[in-house]
């Protein structure tokens, strides 16, 4: 999703995956990889990523949706046997997509795909329940990010105290080797799993190592500044309505997923009407007025992503209720009500 601007424009995701492959006959699977190699950026080893703009409007790669799994029932064709990346991927920021890439180029060699195996819900919501998170990608959005990057199936297991009891070789043998039969497992070099924590990137090696299996265990992403690239750098930066820095740190634009309400039709007798979405209550996105785009699900233009701009807030001039994201689309009518809708943020424009 994010390459040098050599590759910007090429698709990237699918079978396709040309940009993946350009990396790949490069010697290198970081997202940065082309970045590094102009300029010769790196920071202990690592590579460093540069304050860029994002590609232009109109960059949409290719998008195939895979194969859900929760833990019940006969696993996919398309997991069962693949090089998987294990890890929350909220956001499926830069740092994610670098393990993804891994998996590919591993998944390649192998002949087989690359999944993901993630958790649900957030970890940190079971263990501190009175500190919502702020996802930055429900389970939904999270597997279309994922499969625009080329992930052909998700193991979304269940969390919960139980399982996050299991001792740690219980979840190599059973589950990566067990039901999932993977041919390789890739993660960061953080990654930490089982009971207490017990297990970590080297428990993992060694016990796949003994069954011929690849451990690929990579380095945190750096930004320009020389700190990693996470999950809860971005939070931050939306709550501040960084939306810039938090799009370069994701590597696309940070969107949100809803069906679209009834509001008060205030926007309509205005000769404005907005398209009302009523976002999960954990959304701490800054109160504010954004340039986004909209793209509807289904027929009557789904698929056309629409420039528009959007006001998420609790309306200070009308009721100050509950926040709410209302967008007004340019040179569009139709009725909207009831239909599933996205909308991308582009950028901060003023405080509402």
């Amino acid at each position: 999703q994010w390459v040098s601007p050599a590759f910007r424009g090429l698709p990237c995701g699918g079978s396709g995956d040309v940009a993946l492959d350009a990396m790949r006959a490069s010697g290198q699977f970081h997202p940065a990889a082309f970045w590094v190699r102009r300029t010769g950026r790196r920071q202990n080893g690592r590579p460093v990523l540069p304050a860029d703009p994002l590609p232009p409007f109109g960059y949409a790669p290719s998008s195939v949706l895979p194969d859900i799994w929760r833990g019940v029932g006969a696993v996919p064709r398309s997991l069962a046997g693949a090089v998987v990346a294990i890890g929350n991927f909220d956001g499926v920021h830069l740092g994610h997509k670098a393990l993804i890439a891994e998996a590919l180029a591993l998944g390649r060699k192998a002949g087989v795909g690359a999944a993901l195996v993630t958790f649900e819900p957030h970890p940190r919501t079971v263990f501190r329940p009175e500190q919502p998170v702020f996802r930055l990608t429900p389970p939904d959005l999270r597997a279309m990010l994922a499969g625009e990057c080329g992930v052909s199936a998700i193991a979304e297991m269940p969390f919960d105290r139980t399982f996050a009891a299991q001792p740690a070789m219980a979840f190599i043998a059973d589950m990566l080797m067990g039901r999932l039969g993977a041919a390789g497992v890739v993660v960061g070099s953080d990654f930490a799993f089982g009971r207490g924590r017990e297990g970590d990137a080297a428990l993992l090696h060694r016990a796949l190592e003994a069954r011929n299996r690849p451990v690929c265990v990579l380095d945190p992403v750096l930004f320009a500044d020389g700190l990693p690239v996470s999950s809860s750098r971005i939070r931050a930066a939306l709550e501040a309505g960084e939306i810039a820095l938090a799009n370069t740190l994701l590597g696309h634009r940070w969107r949100v997923r809803s069906g679209i309400v009834h509001g008060d039709k205030r926007g309509r007798l205005l000769g404005y009407p907005t398209a009302n979405m009523l976002l999960s209550p954990d959304c701490r996105l800054r109160h504010g007025i954004y340039a986004v785009r909209m793209r509807l699900e289904g027929a009557m233009g789904g698929g056309t992503w629409r420039p528009g701009v959007a006001s998420f807030g609790r309306r200070p001039t009308f009721d100050d209720g509950a926040p709410r994201l209302e967008t007004f689309l340019f040179d569009f009518s139709g009725d909207l009500y009831g239909r599933i809708a996205e909308v991308e943020f582009a950028g901060w424009i003023r405080g509402e």
